[in-house]
């Protein structure tokens, strides 16, 4: 797959143009967000739903479990559910900035994609994992970079961001990849019946779960239900609610002010012992230390 020299500039060009400090920044074009880090930066945990990022300059890494993905100029980075992640800014600098748009998946957006026509032969049908890298084309460029400019034509976006966001996602599934964004808009199919019970556990993870009462509400067998769950998120569930009661506690601590105490018992820890422990071994230090150190760094 080959990329255009010029389409790679272009687009970092533009996103440079228009951005005039570090930061996320939604754009007037609905669903679509810029993105500019001018030094390495420190992990931040979130929950990210499914989306598609495009880099145009520098380079970033994010951990989906124990799995590291490194991507940078004219890749893309595709999560087909939501996923709770850790990632960070590895190469950038004042002058050469990490620069990158980003497009929010839609439900709708899924539902459409099952309708869109299939003419990649060569496709990967053994890739399970539900994040993955893929390189952008000059084709897939040159749409994101007419979606990107629609932001200094508002009239336009109403008219042409469905169109060129489609384009978007139809250059990706011809991808090497595509084949499990296209599964994740069948019904029926085991990707979607995990981001069924992932839907779930993002509502419910304070509370306790049985693998097994979660296999069945999907009508899977224990054994089917976990190994297509951890073929797709790295992860067990009890992992995956893990990681999403510990990314809570993280955010109750740094902005609601919360003791380590009151944040483990509302994510549905009932020992104060064992979310200490849990919490040192994803963040690094345990929970006290870690909130004193961002006070630090906000004073």
């Amino acid at each position: 797959m080959l990329v255009h020299p010029a389409c790679e500039l272009q687009l970092a060009q533009y996103l440079s143009n228009h951005l005039n400090e570090d930061g996320v920044f939604q754009t007037i074009v609905p669903t679509m967000t810029f993105i500019r880090e001018s030094l390495p930066s420190e992990p931040i945990y979130r929950v990210n739903e499914p989306s598609i990022c495009i880099v145009a300059q520098g380079e970033k890494q994010v951990f989906l479990g124990t799995e590291k993905y490194r991507y940078g100029p004219s890749s893309y980075i595709v999560s087909s559910i939501d996923l709770p992640l850790s990632g960070n800014v590895v190469k950038a600098s004042a002058e050469k900035p990490y620069l990158a748009m980003k497009l929010e998946l839609s439900h709708q957006d899924l539902f459409d994609i099952a309708d869109m026509p299939h003419t990649n032969q060569s496709q990967n049908l053994d890739q399970k994992q539900a994040l993955y890298i893929g390189r952008a084309d000059r084709f897939l460029l040159d749409a994101a970079i007419r979606m990107a400019k629609l932001t200094e034509t508002p009239e336009d976006i109403a008219m042409l961001s469905p169109l060129y966001k489609k384009e978007i996602i139809y250059r990706v599934l011809q991808g090497p990849h595509g084949v499990n964004l296209r599964q994740l808009a069948k019904a029926g199919t085991h990707i979607r019946h995990i981001q069924e019970v992932i839907s779930y556990l993002l509502d419910h993870y304070t509370e306790p779960i049985k693998v097994e009462e979660l296999a069945g509400s999907v009508n899977m067998s224990t054994a089917t239900f976990h190994r297509h769950f951890k073929e797709l998120t790295t992860m067990s569930p009890l992992q995956f609610q893990k990681q999403l009661r510990l990314q809570e506690a993280r955010r109750l601590l740094f902005t609601e002010r919360a003791d380590a105490k009151e944040a483990a018992y509302q994510v549905g820890y009932e020992s104060p012992t064992q979310f200490s422990r849990e919490y040192a071994r994803l963040f690094g230090v345990p929970p006290k230390e870690d909130a004193r150190r961002f006070k630090e760094m906000e004073a």
